[in-house]
């Protein structure tokens, strides 16, 4: 069975950075498009960013030029570089691995002066 533990998430001022990892258990990880999604209160959940086994990218436009996603397939581990956080990125941050479509068991990102 799969397995994503994310961390990283946190309390942020607005303006500030965070760094979300993603590490996966499967071996699968290196030749899987992996992907960063968040959930807000009281919304659907959304894509926030996605990576290619060969390391192409595409972001949501609320988060473009803001957030960078990456990988490491030596270590098994997506990343999601997020700057300049504003409050409408507060969500619980997941990650997923689509080969299988195993999901993480999420992690609280609050953007709040």
């Amino acid at each position: 069975q799969v397995q994503l533990v994310e961390s990283g998430g946190g309390l942020v001022q607005p303006g500030g950075s965070l760094r979300l990892s993603c590490a996966a258990s499967a071996s699968i990880f290196s030749i899987s498009v992996m992907g960063w999604y968040r959930q807000a209160p009281g919304k659907e959940r959304e894509l926030v960013a996605r990576i290619s086994s060969s390391g192409s990218t595409n972001y949501a436009d609320s988060v473009k030029g803001r957030f960078t996603i990456s990988r490491d397939n030596a270590k098994k581990t997506v990343y999601l570089q997020m700057n300049s956080l504003k409050p409408e990125d507060t969500a619980v941050y997941y990650c997923n691995l689509a080969l299988c479509g195993s999901w993480g068991q999420g992690t609280q990102v609050t953007v709040s002066s």
